[in-house]
Parts: C-alpha cells; sequence; structure tokens
C-alpha cells in the first residue's frame, strides 16, 4: 500500500456494502436497558433477526451471547450481535428461548472484527462467526461432560450412615469414603478405589443421602509434561530498545502503530516476546501469541511454561492437532477467564480473550496465516486490525519480513524495531552455494541415485559432523520416495484421476499418493496413456533421501519428519525433543522443520533442491525462497559453534539464492519492491482472485466468462481486470478450476462492485464460485 492508498483497515463510512451485515450499534450497548436482541442465525440465513428478551433473561443477555430461538416449528442456535432499547414491532416479538452459555462466546472486539470481516472478505456474517468458533465448542457441552461429581447431601448424617452399615454395608462404605476427602469426589476417581455399583449409586440417590451433577473433565494436552522454570535473559543493547518500545506500545496503545520487529535468526526475538508479555501480565492485561506452523507450537509452549512456572495453568493451547475434548476445555479456559496467555496457529487469533495487552504474530511472513477456505482471511492483518479495535499493541516478529510489512514499516505506517546481530556475539552461518549441474558432471564416487540428491561436499561435511558428535538438518520440501512415474515413450506421467498432477510413489505403502486430494492406488505397470511397458520413477522427496542417507551412513541416529511420518499424536513434540537431547544425529525433513526451531548443536544444514519454489508460476516466487532459504539456514550455528549452510542449486545465478547467499533480505526486498512498483503489484495495489470450479469443465470456464462480461460493466475507474484462464492446477477434487484476477490500488470501490454484481449474478448450481481478497495462492 502507498501512502496516498487508503489503508486496508481504515473503516470509514464507504466501507462496502454486502448486504447482509448490520454493524454492531455503539449506541445500544446497555443491556439492562434493552428489550429487543438482534440476532444472526448461525446456519442457513445470512439474516438477521429480531427477538424479544424475556424477563428473565433482563441483566444476563449480552452481546455475543450465544442463544436458542424459535424458528418456525424448531429451535435454533444464533449470537447475539445487537441490543436494542426500542422497537417498532417489539409485541409482536417471540422470545429468546434460552442462554446457551452464561457468559458470552465473543467478546465486543470479536464481533467488531467478525463484521469488519463479512464486509472486507465479502462473506456472510454467519459464515464468519462459525468460523470464529471451533466445532468442538459448537457441539453441546454434555458431549465433553466425561464425569459426575458425588456430593453427600444434609441427610447424610451420622447416624444414617451407621443404619446403612449393617442393612447395605457397601453403600455405607461409599458414604465413609466420600466423609474422608470433604463430602465430594469425581465418580472415576471413586470406582478407580473402590468399584462402585451403578445400583449402589441409584439406591444412596433414592435415599436422598447422595447427589450427583454433571462434571466437566479438563484435559491439558501437556499435562504429562514437567517444565522447569527459567529466567529472563539479559538483553542486548537492541533487544533492549525493541522492548522498551513494545513496553510503551502496552501502555499506551492509542498513541503506537503496530511494530515490526526483524530480527536475524537467533538474534533473541523471543526473548523480547517474554519480557513484553510478562509486562503487561504485571499492568492486569492478557497476552494472545500466534505462531504458523504447528511445529513450532512445542518449543513455543516449552518456552513460555518454563518462564510462566507460577501461572502455568493459565496458558491455553488452540491448533488444530488437539482432540476435540482438548480444544473444547482450552476454549473455555479462555472464555471463563482461567487463561491469561494463549498460544495458538491461525485460529486463535479468535479465542475470546479480554483486557488484550499484547497480540504477538511470530514469523509474520509465512503464507500459512492465510486461510484457504472462506473466509479467507490473513491472521497477520486481523490481528492488526484486532488490536485497533480493542486498543492493544500488536508485534510482528520475522528475520524476513512480508513484503508488505516491510513496506508498511518503510512508508511509516508500522514501527521498526531491528535486531540486526545473534545473541551473545554468536555468527551467522557461512552460506556455501553448490551448483548441481557441475557436481554430477565431475563424479562423486558415490552411487549415481545418490549422487543427484547429495553433492559430494554436503556428504563430506555430514560425516565431519557426525565424527565430532555434532548435529545436521537436512531439508527437502517434497514428500514421498519418488515425485514421478513417467512413461519412456510418451513421456506422459501418471496423473491422478481426480487432480491434474502426477501422482507420487510412497514406498513404505507401495502406493502412488495424490497431494492434492489424498487418492491413492497401485503403481501401474503398463502407461494410462499409451499402453507402454516403459515406466519409470524420476524425482526425489524426503523418503528417498532417507533411505539413501542410512545407506551412506549406517551408523547415524536418523529421524525424518514430514505429514507422512508425523500421524500419531504427539509425534512431533516427542521427535523435535529427542533431537534437542542429542538422541538423533540428523534430521531430515520438510518445512516442518524449516522455521522458529532452536537447536543448539546443530552445525550444519543442507537445502538439497533450492530451485523448487523458484518455479511456481507466481510473482511472489522468489521473495518465498528468499525467505525460505534464509529461515533454513538460520536453524545453523545457534549454539557456541560456527554453523555452515550448503545450498544445492540448480540455478547457482538467480537473485534470489544470491541474496540468499548473503542473508542480505534487507538488499532483495529494495529490489522486488521496485520491481513490484513497476507491475502495481502487492503492496502497491490490492488483488482479488474469483475462482469458478465445475465437474464440467465447458461449464466452468462459460460461468467465469459470464461473470467476466458482468463485471466489465461499471468496473470503477483504476481496476484492472484480467481474462478468464484456466488456473495453473486446471483440476483438484474431481473439479476443474477457472480463475480470474482483479487488481486495483483501492480496494473499497472494487469490493462495492464486486459486492453488487455478485449480488445480482445466477450463475449455474454446479459451479461453485469463490472470492479471495488478498490472495497469497495464485493457483487456487
Amino acid at each position: 500500500m502507498t501512502e496516498s492508498q487508503p489503508s486496508l483497515f481504515d473503516d470509514g463510512k464507504d466501507r462496502p456494502a454486502a448486504g447482509h451485515a448490520v454493524p454492531v450499534s455503539a449506541g445500544s450497548r446497555d443491556s439492562g436497558a434493552a428489550l429487543v436482541a438482534r440476532v444472526q442465525l448461525e446456519e442457513g440465513s445470512s439474516m438477521e433477526l429480531d427477538y424479544g428478551i424475556p424477563d428473565e433473561l433482563q441483566g444476563r443477555l449480552q452481546l455475543g451471547s450465544r442463544v436458542r430461538v424459535p424458528l418456525q416449528s424448531r429451535q435454533v442456535s444464533a449470537v447475539v450481535v445487537e441490543l436494542l432499547r426500542h422497537s417498532p414491532h417489539a409485541a409482536k416479538l417471540k422470545p429468546i428461548a434460552g442462554l446457551q452459555s452464561s457468559r458470552p462466546m465473543f467478546t465486543r472486539g470479536l464481533l467488531e472484527l467478525a463484521q469488519w470481516m463479512a464486509h472486507y472478505y465479502l462473506v456472510p456474517l454467519h459464515r464468519v462467526l462459525r468460523s470464529m468458533l471451533p466445532q468442538a465448542v459448537r457441539q453441546k457441552p454434555e458431549s465433553f461432560l466425561k464425569d459426575s461429581l458425588l456430593e453427600l447431601t444434609a441427610a447424610a448424617t451420622a447416624e444414617q450412615i451407621e443404619l446403612l452399615e449393617k442393612r447395605a454395608p457397601q453403600q455405607a462404605a461409599l458414604l465413609h469414603a466420600l466423609q474422608r476427602v470433604g463430602g465430594s469426589a469425581a465418580l472415576s476417581a471413586l470406582r478407580r478405589e473402590m468399584g462402585i455399583d451403578v445400583a449402589v449409586l441409584k439406591a444412596l440417590e433414592r435415599r436422598g443421602l447422595l447427589q450427583r451433577s454433571a462434571l466437566r473433565l479438563e484435559r491439558d494436552p501437556f499435562g504429562d509434561e514437567h517444565f522447569l522454570p527459567s529466567q529472563a535473559f539479559e538483553l542486548t543493547v537492541e533487544q533492549a530498545a525493541a522492548l522498551k518500545a513494545t513496553i510503551q506500545a502496552i501502555d499506551a496503545p492509542q498513541e503506537h502503530r503496530p511494530l515490526l520487529l526483524q530480527g536475524v535468526t537467533g538474534s533473541g526475538k523471543t526473548e523480547v516476546y517474554l519480557q513484553a508479555i510478562d509486562h503487561a501480565l504485571k499492568r492486569g492485561l492478557n497476552a494472545l501469541v500466534l505462531v504458523p506452523e504447528i511445529s513450532l507450537t512445542p518449543q513455543t509452549i516449552e518456552r513460555f511454561k518454563a518462564r510462566f512456572h507460577e501461572m502455568q495453568q493459565q496458558v491455553a493451547v488452540l491448533h488444530s492437532h488437539l482432540s476435540d475434548g482438548e480444544r473444547h476445555d482450552e476454549w473455555f479456559k479462555v472464555q471463563e477467564g482461567r487463561a491469561r496467555i494463549v498460544i495458538g496457529a491461525r485460529s486463535a487469533l479468535f479465542a475470546p480473550l479480554d483486557k488484550l495487552g499484547i497480540i504477538i504474530v511470530d514469523e509474520e511472513h509465512e503464507p500459512s496465516y492465510k486461510q484457504e477456505e472462506a473466509p479467507r482471511y490473513h491472521a497477520r492483518d486481523l490481528a492488526v486490525l484486532r488490536g485497533r479495535l480493542e486498543q492493544c499493541a500488536v508485534l510482528l516478529g520475522s528475520a524476513t519480513p512480508s513484503l508488505e510489512s516491510f513496506h508498511n514499516a518503510q512508508c511509516g505506517k508500522y514501527e521498526w524495531l531491528h535486531l540486526s546481530r545473534r545473541t551473545d556475539g554468536r555468527s551467522m552461518p557461512l552460506i556455501r552455494i553448490i551448483d548441481m549441474r557441475l557436481a554430477r558432471r565431475k563424479g562423486t564416487g558415490m552411487k549415481v541415485e545418490h549422487a543427484i540428491m547429495i553433492s559430494e561436499h554436503l556428504r563430506n561435511a555430514v560425516a565431519a559432523r557426525l565424527e565430532k558428535g555434532e548435529q545436521s538438518i537436512l531439508f527437502l520440501n517434497r514428500r514421498g520416495f519418488h515425485t514421478t512415474l513417467d512413461c519412456g515413450d510418451c513421456a506422459q506421467p501418471v496423473q491422478c484421476h481426480d487432480c491434474a498432477i502426477p501422482m507420487t510413489w510412497h514406498k513404505a505403502v507401495n502406493h502412488l499418493v495424490c497431494h492434492i486430494c489424498g487418492a491413492r492406488r497401485l503403481p501401474p505397470k503398463i502407461c494410462p496413456a499409451c499402453g507402454q511397458q516403459n515406466l519409470k520413477y524420476g524425482g526425489f522427496g524426503t523418503e528417498r533421501v532417507e533411505a539413501a542417507v542410512r545407506e551412506i551412513f549406517p551408523k547415524a541416529r536418523i529421524a525424518r519428519v514430514d505429514t507422512d511420518t508425523m500421524q500419531r499424536k504427539n509425534q512431533l513434540r516427542d521427535t523435535l525433543r529427542d533431537f534437542r537431547a542429542q538422541k538423533l544425529d540428523l534430521l531430515i525433513g520438510t518445512q516442518m522443520i524449516a522455521k522458529g526451531l532452536d537447536f543448539p548443536n546443530v552445525t550444519l544444514v543442507g537445502v538439497l533442491n533450492a530451485d523448487t519454489a523458484l518455479n511456481l508460476p507466481d510473482f511472489r516466487a522468489a521473495e518465498r525462497t528468499v525467505q525460505l532459504l534464509i529461515q533454513v539456514a538460520g536453524r545453523a550455528g545457534r549454539g557456541e559453534m560456527q554453523g555452515e549452510v550448503f545450498v544445492q542449486t540448480h540455478a547457482p545465478h538467480s537473485p534470489a539464492i544470491q541474496f540468499s547467499r548473503h542473508s542480505d533480505y534487507n538488499g532483495f526486498a529494495t529490489q522486488e519492491l521496485e520491481a513490484r512498483r513497476a507491475f502495481e503489484y502487492p503492496p502497491f495495489s490490492h488483488m482479488v482472485l474469483i475462482s469458478a470450479r465445475g465437474p464440467q469443465q465447458n461449464l466452468a470456464e462459460f460461468t467465469l466468462q459470464t461473470l467476466h462480461k458482468r463485471l466489465q460493466e461499471g468496473l470503477p475507474q483504476g481496476c484492472v481486470m484480467g481474462e478468464p484462464c484456466p488456473s495453473s492446477l486446471v483440476k483438484a477434487h474431481g473439479q476443474f478450476r477457472y480463475q480470474l484476477l482483479l487488481r486495483s490500488a483501492s480496494i473499497r470501490p472494487l469490493l462495492r462492485h464486486l459486492s453488487e454484481v455478485m449480488r445480482r449474478f445466477g450463475g449455474d448450481p454446479q459451479v461453485q464460485l469463490s472470492l479471495d481478497v488478498d490472495p497469497i495462492n495464485l493457483s487456487a
């Protein structure tokens, strides 16, 4: 965004009219005087409906409350989005049937955020609200009530118990057990101790000596772990300056812009986070920490629970790898005010935290912060907006900021903080570029099948580390054993039937697997295209690299980290812990190990194919390559020993590779921004990607062409619209995909136009149309 361009988050009167959202009225929030509640149904309708507030709910009903309301002949769930003192139809309104939770499910800030999302991302409000609540939370609470609380009643006197000792000794024994523990206990605990029969419980309940109530069983995702307390570290001069600026933003958020903390890998950004949060907690405020990858969560949790050891039960975790029960319990820990620090991935942004003091977005450049399904929000952008709505500090951290954030810092929209050196004077790793075109010609003394994956230079470097007891990481962002199965006659790869991509062979299960839809099939013996028996495997993934490394280094202790191997619950956490404890010598993995992790004994990182992202048809390809390489390289040399990085590439002279070699992200960003400005790409414009998907190719194409003609009529000045074209992934999940890209320096006029056209556009019911505002992936 340029300085003249309206900010993404300016919430003025000219906001896009989506036609389905009513702003939360700031003047109607006095719940004590409210007679009418305006609610948004959770399913089936984007309409907002008015209901009367019965006397028994007066004073209890609040904005954000989840309620049951009558609709025709049934009751449905809804969320209160506005409270009104008067309504011309008040006498005719049906009353709300009841509350579904004693506390609001949405804070006022989250309701305002939801309204903004509905307008900006052109999504009905009810879909936004559903996306904010985990499925485990929307389910009936009794689904997670796994225990019962047994309590003695006033009638259970000593005389009554004495009478039962002869007539019903088992009943008396249970009552004595409850007396010993203070009069109440969980049923599960008593069953383990005494083996209680159900008939005994029912008999005591009939006698009025015992009462039973539902007891929610708290599941702690890290309940089996013990965290040793840690102390704050002495800060460097740069860290102290960054912390000072962050504390000032916490103390007076209305006077400060969002903060961008750009620090080289190993410069101690996490320590700044921890001490800033400590300051917020001491002021009675709460903290929200977002991390991009599940792989970062265990280490982040460990650091936070160790630092805030005395209050570690007040740290909540929210991410997709939790069980439904764990997610339910962690979310309600936040909602009930029992958690003061929330750590999680993208959706944790919607945690119902009150009194927010700071929101931290770690590795803010990561594309995984972008939601791929509607509403297609970007968690980093919404974190900035939530900070503005709730008047709290926002700190974005990265060694390689997104060009959008980098540009915002240049323009003064963000306050720019720098950490240019690693802590304790540790040096940055030495990065060596290996030209794999030359490495193959020379001959390496290794098997040919090994040499195409691992150069002789890298093999010797790994061997040297093994001899010295140091650890190494090999990075390749491709799973599987062979990435293609091609025909030697017609050159056609074996493709997925439902997706237009080659299938990957996974040796462990002897299946070809589609990495888009997950379909599996046995490898064919003849070419499906021409019928010849000349199929050959090609390419390599992490599974094949692991096999080669085990053959080259048979005594090394090796683990592979990718989505194929990390299936069991807590397996990723345990593997990373073993690596940190030096029970493993070498880690092979995908982007799950590429960023944020801290292993002091790692002195070597090998990047096996640095060109993977460079070849994508996306204007962000170079940016992502530089970010990934610098982040991967940053895993080396984080301890006392010098680190070394080998980058294997077939394009050694690419600017992205060369800037990565010198860890010169600012130089790359400056050059890349000039190119983006010349072509009017983000951050100098906004984009909207419209996709059409359908089971018939011609129908999907025709629908998008028709929409294209409608959009041309009245297209706002300054908007540039391309032609409908096939997606780079033309078929996925059995659906043919076409796309249309629009660009505009000002987003609001474009969104208003899109909203109006889409509202009137019928289309074919077989074709699914979707809009992605500010897309990250242009092959959606």
